[in-house]
């Protein structure tokens, strides 16, 4: 089980060359509020001095330090390995006699002088985070080889601080809470809560972020630092003995170097030993299982159990993440050499996935809504249809429109029929109305033939996505074929209607239908009111007959006499085909509607007594329609609607074929023909196939990150199943 630290090591210094974050490693987070003594904890555990010291914040920048333990033999084969250098015989025997260390970001430069490591990550971190006292996420890899240490990875973190101080920002506790919080979430990290034993445990910083994300403590260990500065009279037994604050994986008692042991330059193996006497002499019964050296030995012994642990699911998420890189990988391209092939291969396949879109037989089916053909066939038969099926035969014609017409249509002299004009007039205003929604069909058609580009874009052809250029002119060019088309298209429609007014054919069958029922319907009637009329008239015809000067007609007697008149010009009906004008007689309504005429021959202002203008025509206003004026209208009513039906239903048949014909079937027809045409040019390839910016570095990281990802699935691999027991 040893092997495994070194194995997480490895995989970290892969994923470390590719700066990812994607892989959540097992390591030792150390978590602490400031001068608890995280520092001279880590510096124990390394046994030389290497990190910064000062009042205030020091550790501005999270530091990753990983400890590889080496025996005397294979020194210089490991500083090899790791530092990936050859050496000359002197810089092999200084390696031999001392430790080394080594940092990421200064690639293969090895540092002997610990004095130097600890200016390095002081000018690493002034040069990331400034000399103002202010924090960053970015960490610092330093790796140190030595045979006095264990295998260990540990994180150390900026103290956790409440009042900002200097030119520390005002939301130093914000950041500096984020930042710990972002390591310790990690669920394959230990968290290492350190507190001062001369500080009451309950009110542990360190502990209760810890607890925030580890709520049972199983990945909590606590270090309880300067026991030798507790108060006289006092001890840490209830402490250590987990009796205050139980903590799963343990409680261990440290005690540091002090301010005075460090300006004297007191070495850590010195430290190690009074610390020793310490707890002997203090915590004779804990000596054993308290200390720097026991705590290095159990991080070691947590760590490789965690990582055991962690194994297999570590493996499972490499292995998925290199599939998911080499999708995106894939998904990139590879960079272009026959530019030609590459264009024709582009602009076939684009016009191919709108085609099929088309046809709803694409690749990438979308299932959130309807596009491409099943839209278009939901705006003729669903939008278009309902919208035609609302428009109301006789909507915005009122009855005096009809009675009006019907009275102009019959020009000076008082007609015995129905006008027919009036009728044509009339439907004509009707079927005109039809126009408005047939081309907001064809409009919406031609937004979804366009939307159609985009999602071919998006869902079929992802390829398009490394040439901006190349993908904008395509855009281009069909949506011009597009623009194109849909005039001639709205002409087409526009005829289609004008077709239907050009010829009010009432010899329809359907209409003739229509109008031979109510034909007879009114036939019916007719003879019922022949049957009402008086049986017998005066035989005096010239008394009774005629009116008397100064008196105006009897209203019997112009019954009578248009009963009369009604019968001599009585027509029969015309062999079943519907005469519509037929339909109504004169003489048939003349009783029920003629008024007594008025005596004078122009009529008088009752104010001022002079006549009036005969230019002074009233306007027709809403009244009580006559007997004869309302079966006018009904008929013509009637008659209106028949016809409009019919119309209405050619026009809900032919315009989404005109449309079809006319705009999605010749765009389909002539897309590819299009845009070869417009871009299958030499001079035009070099422009057309030029990738976007981040094109190339999207490919580059993801191929490195593909790299680094199958090497680490190898580092695994590697590891036999005797390294986990």
């Amino acid at each position: 089980m040893e092997a495994l630290i070194p194995v997480i090591n490895k995989l970290q210094d892969v994923f470390n060359t590719v700066g990812a974050d994607i892989i959540q490693l097992p390591q030792i987070v150390v978590v602490g509020t400031q001068s608890s003594g995280k520092s001279s904890v880590l510096e124990s555990l390394v046994g030389r001095d290497i990190l910064p010291r000062g009042t205030g914040i020091v550790t501005r920048r999270p530091l990753i330090l990983q400890l590889v333990h080496i025996d005397q033999e294979d020194r210089r084969k490991t500083s090899e390995e790791n530092g990936n250098i050859t050496l000359t015989s002197a810089s092999s025997i200084s390696l031999v006699m001392f430790e080394w260390g080594k940092f990421l970001h200064t690639k293969n430069k090895i540092y002997t002088d610990f004095e130097e490591i600890r200016h390095e990550i002081e000018a690493e971190t002034e040069r990331i985070s400034g000399n103002n006292k202010g924090i960053s996420d970015e960490p610092i890899h330093l790796k140190i080889f030595s045979p006095h240490v264990v295998n260990l990875t540990l994180v150390d973190l900026p103290g956790i601080t409440k009042v900002p101080v200097g030119d520390q920002p005002k939301d130093i506790e914000i950041q500096i809470r984020e930042l710990i919080v972002k390591y310790i979430s990690n669920p394959n990290s230990i968290i290492l809560a350190v507190t001062a034993a001369n500080t009451d445990m309950a009110t542990s910083e360190a502990l209760k972020v810890a607890r925030e994300v580890d709520p049972d403590g199983r990945r909590t260990l606590a270090v309880v630092t300067k026991l030798d500065l507790m108060d006289a009279g006092t001890d840490a037994m209830d402490i250590l003995m987990g009796r205050v604050i139980p903590v799963k994986l343990g409680i261990i008692g440290v005690v540091n170097r002090s301010q005075l042991d460090i300006n004297q330059k007191k070495s850590v193996a010195d430290a190690i030993r009074d610390e020793y006497a310490f707890l002997q002499k203090k915590y004779p019964s804990l000596a054993n299982r308290n200390g720097t050296k026991y705590l290095a030995r159990t991080l070691n012994r947590l760590l490789m159990h965690h990582i055991r642990d962690c194994l297999p699911e570590l493996k499972t998420r490499i292995n998925v993440l290199a599939a998911q890189y080499q999708s995106l990988l894939n998904s990139y391209g590879e960079p272009v050499d026959d530019k030609s092939a590459t264009l024709l291969q582009l602009i076939t396949k684009f016009a191919a996935e709108y085609c099929n879109t088309i046809e709803g037989t694409a690749k990438y089916i979308e299932t959130a809504e309807l596009c491409g053909g099943a839209r278009i066939c939901y705006i003729f038969h669903e939008t278009f249809g309902r919208t035609l099926e609302s428009v109301d035969p006789l909507g915005g014609l009122t009855t005096i429109d009809v009675l009006t017409a019907i009275r102009n249509a019959t020009g000076p002299r008082p007609a015995l029929f129905v006008p027919e004009v009036s009728f044509e007039l009339l439907v004509k205003r009707q079927v005109k109305r039809l126009e408005e929604p047939s081309l907001r069909c064809v409009e919406l058609v031609h937004e979804e033939m366009q939307r159609i580009i985009q999602h071919c874009s998006n869902y079929s052809t992802q390829e398009l996505l490394r040439f901006p250029k190349l993908h904008d002119a395509i855009v281009e060019v069909v949506t011009s074929l597009l623009r194109k088309r849909l005039p001639v298209t709205n002409e087409m429609v526009h005829n289609l209607v004008a077709i239907e007014l050009a010829y009010i054919n009432t010899k329809h069958p359907d209409f003739a239908d229509a109008c031979g029922l109510m034909n007879n319907n009114i036939e019916e009637q007719r003879r019922n009111r022949m049957r009402d009329l008086p049986s017998a008239v005066p035989r005096d015809k010239s008394l009774s007959g005629i009116p008397h000067p100064s008196s105006p007609p009897s209203p019997s007697l112009q019954a009578a006499a248009s009963g009369s008149q009604s019968g001599s010009v009585s027509e029969p009906p015309d062999g079943g085909t519907g005469n519509w004008r037929g339909m109504l007689k004169r003489g048939e309504e003349g009783a029920a509607s003629e008024r007594a005429m008025p005596q004078n021959p122009l009529p008088v202002s009752p104010q001022k007594g002079h006549a009036v203008n005969l230019l002074d025509v009233p306007v027709p206003v809403s009244r009580k329609l006559s007997a004869r004026e309302q079966r006018d209208c009904e008929v013509i009513e009637r008659l209106i609607k028949s016809y409009f039906l019919i119309v209405r239903k050619n026009i809900q048949d032919s315009v989404p074929k005109a449309v079809m014909h006319f705009l999605v079937n010749h765009v389909k027809d002539c897309l590819q023909s299009e845009l070869v045409g417009k871009l299958y040019k030499t001079a035009l390839l070099d422009d057309l196939l030029t990738e976007s910016e981040d094109m190339a570095q999207r490919r580059n990281e993801a191929a490195d990150m593909l790299k680094a990802l199958q090497k680490a699935s190898q580092v695994i691999a590697e590891i036999r199943e005797t390294h986990l027991w």
